[in-house]
């Protein structure tokens, strides 16, 4: 199984520089459409519900500070990847690639495993959080848009 650093690394050397925000969010699309496609998560670290969106911490901590990512190799090994695993980020960077990271962040707020993590928790809107965005609900609502 890959890691979020490498499946970070892979979408930063398919897309180029860019913003963190927007890595971040590919990166939670990426776990949610893997999670409906084959029931098991494309990498073990968990998906915390932060103010502005789902956020990996893992990779989080790896670009803390930093606006733009643009060097793969300090992220993880992009080919630690399966070809079935690297189709479901090209879908994804395919589909949420041409938005910006504030549109994805926008996007993800209106979606169930984000709201349900921070309602669930009692975390008002803009309010710090690091509760952990649940598999389950992740794999639920990206299966009910296939």
């Amino acid at each position: 199984m890959a890691s979020a650093k490498d499946v970070a690394a892979y979408i930063v050397t398919k897309m180029g520089t860019l913003d963190t925000m927007k890595l971040q969010k590919l990166l939670y699309y990426s776990q949610g459409w893997y999670l409906a496609g084959e029931g098991v998560p494309l990498f073990p670290e968990e998906i915390q519900a932060w103010a502005n969106g789902p956020v990996v911490r893992d990779v989080y901590a790896m670009h803390r500070g930093e606006f733009k990512v643009d060097t793969p190799e300090r992220l993880g090994e992009p080919d630690r990847l399966s070809d079935a695993e690297k189709a479901v980020v090209d879908m994804v960077i395919t589909h949420y690639g041409k938005l910006s990271g504030w549109e994805l962040s926008q996007a993800s707020h209106d979606e169930a495993p984000w709201k349900k993590a921070r309602v669930k928790n009692q975390v008002k809107d803009g309010e710090p959080s690091m509760i952990k965005i649940s598999e389950e609900s992740m794999q639920e609502f990206f299966s009910s848009l296939r």
